[in-house]
């Protein structure tokens, strides 16, 4: 299926997550193979799997990301739409099983087709857990993107280890770099600690990095202290937040010159003269923009935490040395392979993946079956379950009952998914803690 002549390249975009919505939708702005005569712009249709972290309208437009269109689905919703219209390239955003599971799905609704989508799937940031089961359950795409030369070798090693088909693992980068390189102090000088849902997880630590935090902006008065925040109370992002830092907050005397934020995490960047974290995405953003950057060594430096993947970058300190006023020196050579590109050659980072994509978009004969290294035969004890999440049986075919298998939403069916979605978040935010405070009396 090449990509047309007269015609903007279609590519939908399907996401779980507020987080993996802003990598699949710049991803495919990243990725689009440019035609001689085709308009500048894809076309880009968003759908969002329905699910505990379906993103809310305030979080897709802090994100910043727009489509053409945008829609909630479930998993056999978006098969069906996979079956009916015509796409050129399709980015699977999800966790490892949603990918999985999507791709036996399509499978078997492609499996008379030649004319299918170049499908392509990827990880939102640094990879440092479950490296061979995320990476496995994301084989059978026709591209998996690694952020960095780091995590292609990485990638590569996996599969060829398992006697899987390597050719599919690509270099780029981080799609959602950018911004203005740092070029001196701002007025106010402007600190900023990026937070995470879930690292670390614990009351106890989540309150001492919040009354460090304070503490840094009592000790420097002249600075603007920001506690940068991914979600309001009530919103989920890509992983669960059961303490949210703005409840936490509410119980210390605050000073002036410390805030709390949210907004697009690159506006942010843009005041920012020292970026602080546990173990953030936001880390690699900031490098990219050479911003001082520290990656926080006070609770250790464990895989629990994703700090470990900061070890060599020259980064890592702790409160106690910011406080004294210690500004970091990234490590140049660790920079280059993180797909960081501090040293400008970002613009050249996805040359590889377009080059791809318009090779087999122009294959002759169309693309052949999607070819996932899971399948009942090679892991039948685990595959089953991941598709059953997702209401498919071992063959990728839809089990009876599936939710709208056969029919739109109607105005009740979405009420009553709203009103469901918010118990959830209500148990995981309010109840669960509560019993789990519970147990431990």
């Amino acid at each position: 299926m090449p990509p047309s002549n007269t015609k903007s390249l279609r590519i939908a975009v399907l996401a779980d997550s507020d987080t993996r919505w802003k990598w699949g939708a710049s991803t495919a702005g990243r990725v689009a193979p440019a035609a001689p005569a085709a308009p500048a712009a894809p076309v880009v249709d968003g759908f969002l799997l329905r699910g505990r972290a379906t993103p809310t309208p305030r979080q897709l437009a802090e994100v910043g990301v727009r489509a053409d269109s945008l829609r909630e689905v479930t998993a056999a919703e978006f098969l069906r739409v996979m079956a009916r219209e015509s796409y050129d390239v399709l980015v699977l955003a999800l966790v490892g099983g949603g990918v999985q599971a999507v791709l036996h799905g399509l499978r078997r609704v492609w499996e008379d087709r030649t004319d299918r989508p170049v499908v392509v799937t990827g990880y939102v940031g640094v990879v440092y857990e479950k490296l061979a089961d995320g990476l496995l359950l994301r084989h059978g795409a026709d591209l998996v993107l690694a952020n960095s030369r780091q995590d292609a070798e990485r990638f590569r090693q996996v599969y060829e280890g398992v006697g899987a088909d390597a050719s599919s693992v690509t270099e780029v980068a981080l799609p959602f770099l950018g911004g203005a390189p740092y070029t001196g102090e701002h007025e106010p000088y402007t600190v900023v600690f990026a937070a995470q849902p879930s690292v670390p997880e614990t009351r106890r630590d989540r309150t001492y990095l919040l009354e460090r935090l304070v503490r840094h902006a009592r000790l420097h008065p002249g600075r603007e202290v920001l506690l940068k925040l991914r979600s309001r109370p009530g919103e989920h992002t890509t992983h669960l937040e059961e303490l949210p830092y703005q409840k936490l907050a509410q119980r210390l005397d605050l000073p002036p010159n410390f805030r709390l934020v949210y907004g697009n995490m690159g506006e942010v960047l843009d005041r920012t003269d020292l970026m602080v974290t546990v173990s953030s995405t936001a880390a690699l953003e900031s490098l990219h923009r050479r911003v001082p950057t520290v990656v926080l060594t006070d609770l250790g430096v464990r895989e629990a935490l994703g700090n470990h993947h900061f070890v060599g970058s020259g980064c890592l300190a702790s409160w106690d040395q910011l406080d004294a006023g210690h500004r970091p020196v990234p490590d140049e050579e660790w920079v280059a392979r993180q797909g960081v590109a501090a040293d400008g050659g970002y613009g050249s980072a996805f040359d590889t993946a377009r080059e791809r994509i318009a090779e087999l978009l122009g294959r002759p004969g169309g693309l052949p079956p999607l070819a996932p290294y899971y399948t009942p035969e090679t892991a039948p004890g685990y595959l089953p379950g991941v598709l059953a999440r997702h209401h498919l049986a071992p063959d990728g075919s839809l089990l009876p009952g599936a939710p709208a298998a056969d029919r739109e939403p109607g105005p009740v069916r979405q009420i009553v998914r709203r009103a469901a979605r918010g118990a959830y978040r209500h148990g995981v935010q309010r109840v669960a803690p509560v019993i789990r405070r519970m147990g431990e009396l």
